[in-house]
């Protein structure tokens, strides 16, 4: 697709390639459209469409005392602006200290970063984009469950979003890999008319087609029923029914913390006594596997590394290297830990780079649902979703949060009520530990890491002494 001005992203990243001086250089051109639709009050109230253009020049200095790295990121470059992004690029390498992440770029050629050629997402092909149509089907569904909701003296607030993102990735090596990703999310929340219980529910999509939401409606309408009885629980140690919302969050933060570098520094709760890492080390009794793959049905992801600048365990260095399915813990136990080239080589573990999506399961037998686990639980907190979620200790990855839009009791198989909101204090490591039971894994939305990770799979957990440190004033 070529745009207004006439040049289309591959167009931009073969003519950075062209003019570009140094001994290597990257080019990431980013094409992004997005459409949403937002609602209040049981009302549509607005919705609209954007697109943007992002582009990212990483040039590189080889010279005799090491490679340097200078990155350049520019929104709405014209093709007459394209070379003077790169020469700033050239200026800043030129500028900077030898990196110490520096490698060799990754191998060339235009097939994909398996040695295949995607015929779906070719070099040459029109960039993606999405359009209001997406929601076509999904906003007739919910004008429906918005006159249900109107009706039966609910109100309802929320919003859908799509989003679109084609990168083309492209080397002074020649290297030309590019990827389409949709990503999309719904958010109801359902309050009751004198707004003084409220309810939440949320899913990921890649095009609206699976998303039921009068399904979604029904769950929350069920969940205002609970309410109308309230508990009052001090704070304390409680067998928890943690849905796989609320696990995905905790889980996310577990593995945003589980870097290769980081562990082998000492600084996490993955870094071994002594030295090292705890690569190998069982984490549960359970047999729980974390793993991403960038392949993986519904949560597909782009399959080589998209760095737009180098971290602890990313390298500008590392783009285009292939993603391969990844197991971080397996069987219960850590199995790997997201990594660079060179941070893999300084903690003495493989090389693997993170990647977009991310999945906990258990090869045990007999996976329940949500619902069959509240019918055979004798007392229990149920939670809805966790909030606000800050790191208090890195050395135990003790996270504080808050419950957000319901918490009920179950007792003898059946929500009683709801409860008070609590803070917790949690380790996800130490939860890890204390497993009572593990569901059926299904597709989740994160409610608070969304807007930064939305492909996710989770099943729902039982947990033994979670800890709900103070009761919170919270809604």
């Amino acid at each position: 697709m070529t745009a207004a001005n006439g040049f289309s992203p591959q167009e931009a990243v073969e003519r950075a390639l062209a003019v570009s001086r140094s001994a290597d250089c990257v080019v990431i051109a980013e094409e992004t459209s997005s459409a949403n639709l937002r609602w209040a009050g049981n009302t549509l109230t607005t919705n609209g469409v954007s697109r943007s253009r992002q582009l990212t020049v990483i040039a590189i200095d080889r010279r005799a005392e090491g490679a340097a790295a200078g990155v350049i990121s520019r929104a709405g470059v014209r093709p007459d602006q394209i070379e003077e992004v790169v020469r700033e690029a050239e200026h800043a390498a030129a500028e900077a200290a030898p990196a110490e992440d520096a490698e060799p770029l990754a191998g060339s050629g235009t097939a994909g970063p398996f040695g295949i050629k995607n015929e779906e997402q070719r070099w040459d092909s029109l960039p993606g984009r999405t359009e209001i149509g997406v929601l076509r089907g999904f906003a007739a569904a919910l004008g429906e469950t918005l006159r249900e909701a109107q009706a039966t003296d609910r109100k309802l607030y929320g919003f859908a979003e799509h989003d679109l993102v084609s990168t083309f990735l492209g080397t002074s090596g020649g290297l030309r890999l590019r990827y389409d990703q949709p990503t999309g999310r719904v958010e109801l929340n359902a309050k009751s008319a004198d707004l003084t219980r409220s309810a939440w529910a949320g899913v990921a999509t890649r095009d609206f087609t699976d998303v039921d939401i009068a399904g979604l409606d029904a769950g929350l309408s069920e969940r205002l029923d609970w309410a109308k009885r309230s508990i009052s629980l001090p704070a304390g140690r409680y067998e928890t029914l943690l849905p796989p919302t609320a696990v995905s969050d905790l889980m996310i933060y577990l593995y945003w913390s589980a870097g290769a570098k980081d562990a082998a520094d000492g600084r996490t709760v993955f870094s071994k006594a002594g030295g090292g890492t705890r690569v190998g080390e069982q984490l549960s009794t359970q047999p729980v596997t974390l793993s991403s793959d960038p392949q993986a049905a519904g949560l597909r992801c782009p399959p080589f590394v998209i760095a737009h600048a180098s971290g602890s365990d990313s390298s500008v260095f590392d783009n285009g290297l292939p993603l391969r399915s990844t197991a971080w813990i397996a069987d219960g136990s850590l199995a790997a830990l997201h990594s660079s080239r060179h941070s893999a080589a300084l903690a003495g573990l493989p090389v693997t780079p993170a990647i977009d999506n991310l999945v906990l399961a258990t090869s045990g037998t007999g996976t329940p649902s949500l619902e069959d686990m509240i019918a055979s639980t004798g007392r229990a907190l149920l939670l809805t979703c966790l909030w606000y979620i800050r790191e208090v200790d890195p050395q135990v990855l003790l996270l504080t949060g808050l419950t957000r839009d319901g918490v009920y009791l179950v007792e003898n198989g059946e929500v009683v009520g709801a409860v008070n909101n609590f803070r917790f204090n949690e380790s996800p490591v130490g939860m890890l530990g204390r497993l009572l039971e593990i569901g059926s894994t299904v597709p989740t939305l994160p409610r608070k890491w969304g807007d930064y990770f939305n492909r996710a799979a989770m099943p729902p957990l039982r947990v033994e002494g979670f800890n709900m440190s103070s009761v919170s004033q919270a809604s």
